[in-house]
């Protein structure tokens, strides 16, 4: 249909309009020079996103089909857990990028204090301080936001990987992917389907395509030894033992990500889910049946 078409159209030009330019980014520059190559860089990505839009408002948003199921009608399970799990991991490597949660309540015994890094007394907030006890232990109250946290900085370059270096290489365009994935299991449109899938494959060939080209010094670097270790796709180094034993791996990852903020985008990813996988009829038939009632 010209919907689907569009729907797949438009971001394939968008991703094959960057992958051409970035790719003879030398060549061109040594033809036009720097500033007109970002001129030509920034009208031709205006362009391309400028068709994305068109053919969502236009063609893709106004489509009446083809139907996987009955519009209006609960979304199936298969398609809510697909849904929940893209979704949660888009917005866990979201998450991983705002200072860390913490509980907001700490127990001090002893000398705690000392045993604190001095940075981060210098600059961790308190707001009161209850006194549990007459001896040294107490309770304090803490800031619930913890932005002294070395984990809050995302590290690049080198060869320390930690926390989302771990995942992936490209958490910014793989967020920006799963979040359209997951949304397009909730949708029974095939053309809306594939608009909202289609930014997975820019973070796939997008997300690559960087590494193919900071592998050999095009516009940026990639360290080979972090190379070894890490992965575009989410995951992959860690299943395939480029960071050793899985579970090893593993623990790593669970001690390093910031786990409130995690389990944070998993409430927000299964309301979000819940909400939505309903059916606009079933929470049509609630509101009119409670207007009765």
């Amino acid at each position: 249909s010209p919907a689907l078409k569009w729907s797949v159209g438009s971001w394939s030009l968008f991703i094959a309009e960057n992958f051409i330019l970035s790719e003879n980014r030398t060549t061109i520059i040594s033809q036009v020079g720097d500033d007109n190559y970002h001129y030509i860089y920034g009208l031709c990505s205006t362009l391309a996103v400028s068709s994305i839009a068109y053919g969502y408002q236009y063609k893709v948003k106004v489509s009446s089909g083809p139907m996987l199921w009955k519009a209006g009608a609960p979304v199936p399970l298969p398609g809510k857990v697909a849904a929940f799990v893209c979704m949660s991991l888009g917005l866990g490597l979201i998450s991983q990028s705002a200072p860390k949660l913490q509980i907001p309540l700490e127990y001090m015994g002893g000398n705690d204090n000392e045993l604190k890094d001095q940075k981060q007394q210098q600059y961790q907030q308190k707001v009161t301080t209850e006194t549990a006890s007459q001896g040294d232990k107490k309770w304090k109250v803490r800031c619930p936001f913890d932005f002294t946290d070395a984990k809050s900085k995302s590290l690049e370059g080198g060869e320390n990987v930690h926390g989302l270096d771990r995942i992936t290489r490209h958490p910014g365009l793989w967020s920006f992917g799963l979040l359209g994935l997951g949304s397009s299991f909730l949708t029974p449109n095939l053309p809306m389907r594939a608009w909202l899938s289609m930014p997975i494959m820019v973070a796939l060939i997008g997300g690559g395509h960087t590494d193919s080209r900071h592998r050999r010094g095009m516009g940026g670097q990639l360290n080979p030894e972090v190379d070894a270790i890490t992965s575009n796709v989410p995951f992959a180094a860690i299943l395939t033992g480029q960071q050793g034993d899985l579970l090893t791996a593993m623990g790593k990852v669970s001690e390093e990500v910031k786990g409130l903020n995690a389990l944070l985008a998993m409430g927000v990813a299964a309301s979000f889910v819940a909400k939505r996988g309903r059916g606009s009829s079933a929470i049509a038939s609630r509101v009119v049946g409670s207007r009765f009632n």
